[in-house]
């Protein structure tokens, strides 16, 4: 019996069997026709920029002063060499040969014309991206630690219940149309690897005395103003008791002047133990009334996440050893983009992106060609993204590391920080925040 199906997880409000499983192309392609209707319309001027504005951003198009930008959210920051590729392609036809990543585990286009996002939008369909958020409503995004499935100290792997929440909060009628969204990050291990502190809401996988799975419940998203809620909350009432945090938080809000404050703003204001007492009061009747998940939906989400089959690497000890004497360039790297695995024949590896600016999440098209061709070959075809916007690798053999490093340093990816901005590409370079007149397409110069 697996970890979800022997410790039943609630969830609020309906049974979610379906409640968003999958891709469903047909309505993404529905969307994406429509939307390339309302651009030929904006850029013919029959709509305002006023009108198009909320059409845009359902869409993922944000106005910069400088360009249109298109920016897609990565669910659980988890990419294969597939969607990698396609993302490439974009970046080499669409815009000036590279992109960005961001901290909330998104990939952002900087220079697309409007002209061509309805094109983008269609080729990233194909492999299963889409502008449009997994929790559209109050929502913004439920993150996984970025190590899930691969820390050396992790408790539990965090996915599957990241995936809950999705569920929850994309079917649940009270988180539509809220004023703020709100964020959430889950994490597996004990040192909190994903930054979840940072996040809204962030949630800490542990087990009690009695080897029970739950979670620490955190507030935090504002300097200097996290607080813990509760210190043990148990797997099987995770939904339910997220649904009286929100309620407390949405009638804190009702206050004047509160309508947009953050969560953990108002739980500073109202003091931690005050807050988590309305949240307790708010829970005491809910976590005895609504539904459990069917098993057979705790068993598809278990499946939807279940580990590579790692075989035993044991040459991987002596090919280390070995390569750390050839090269030591390759020991500091080691070092400094390695992290321990829990199958000591295994490391994850990190990739850095950008230059000398810390984690800035700039890279290439060619580079990202590169990381997902070493995702395929040695890295069970699995990628993430980190909050530090680096990609990470999260399962390569030890004795496959000196290959993967000198792949990466012929692109620029392996070198010490200060070194990596030389291999962004110079339209990257020399972009810059320019006059409009100079970087929007003629047809969209005469719609503004």
């Amino acid at each position: 019996m697996t970890m979800l199906a022997a410790e039943r997880i609630r969830t609020p409000g309906q049974d979610l069997v379906g409640a968003c499983d999958g891709f469903d192309g047909e309505v993404v392609k529905a969307r994406i026709a429509a939307f390339a209707d309302q651009v030929e319309r904006r850029l013919a001027g029959e709509i305002t920029e006023d009108q198009f504005r909320p059409l845009r951003l359902m869409n993922g198009v944000y106005l910069q002063p400088h360009s249109y930008m298109l920016r897609i959210p990565l669910p659980y920051g988890m990419l294969t060499p597939r969607k990698l590729r396609a993302l490439a392609h974009v970046a080499r036809r669409y815009d000036k040969g590279y992109a960005h990543f961001t901290a909330r585990r998104e990939i952002r286009f900087d220079w697309p014309a409007l002209a061509d996002v309805p094109a983008i939008l269609t080729g990233l369909a194909a492999v299963e991206l889409q502008p449009a958020q997994a929790s559209p409503g109050g929502i913004r995004i439920v993150a996984a630690d970025h190590l899930a499935g691969a820390a050396a100290d992790e408790i539990a792997d965090p996915r599957p219940f990241t995936e809950i929440l999705r569920r929850w909060s994309a079917r649940h009628p009270e988180l539509s149309g809220r004023p703020r969204q709100v964020r959430i990050a889950v994490t597996g291990s004990e040192r909190d690897h994903g930054t979840a502190s940072a996040y809204d809401i962030g949630l800490r996988l542990d087990r009690n005395d009695r080897r029970q799975l739950g979670f620490a419940v955190h507030v935090g998203g504002v300097p200097g103003a996290s607080a813990t809620l509760r210190g043990f909350l148990p797997a099987d009432h995770l939904a339910s008791y997220c649904t009286a945090l929100l309620r407390v938080y949405d009638r804190h809000r009702q206050r004047p002047g509160k309508h947009r404050a953050r969560l953990a703003t108002l739980v500073h204001e109202a003091g931690a133990e005050a807050f988590a007492h309305e949240v307790e009061a708010e829970w005491a009747d809910l976590k005895r009334t609504e539904p459990a998940l069917p098993e057979a939906t705790v068993e598809t989400i278990n499946a939807r996440f279940a580990p590579p089959d790692l075989r035993a690497r044991p040459e991987s000890n002596e090919a280390v050893k070995l390569a750390r004497l050839d090269s030591r360039f390759f020991g500091e790297w080691l070092a400094r983009d390695t992290l321990a695995h829990h199958n000591p024949d295994y490391a994850v590896v990190v990739v850095p992106l950008g230059g000398a600016s810390e984690a800035s999440g700039d890279i290439s098209a060619e580079q990202m060609e590169t990381v997902a061709g070493l995702a395929a070959r040695y890295g069970f075809d699995a990628l993430r993204i980190s909050p530090e916007q680096s990609l990470v690798l999260p399962h390569v053999a030890r004795a496959d590391l000196k290959a993967v490093y000198e792949t990466l340093t012929a692109v620029g990816l392996a070198a010490a920080r200060q070194d990596r901005g030389n291999h962004i590409t110079d339209s990257r370079r020399h972009a810059g925040p320019q006059p409009i007149e100079e970087t929007l397409h003629a047809r969209e110069i005469r719609a503004a």
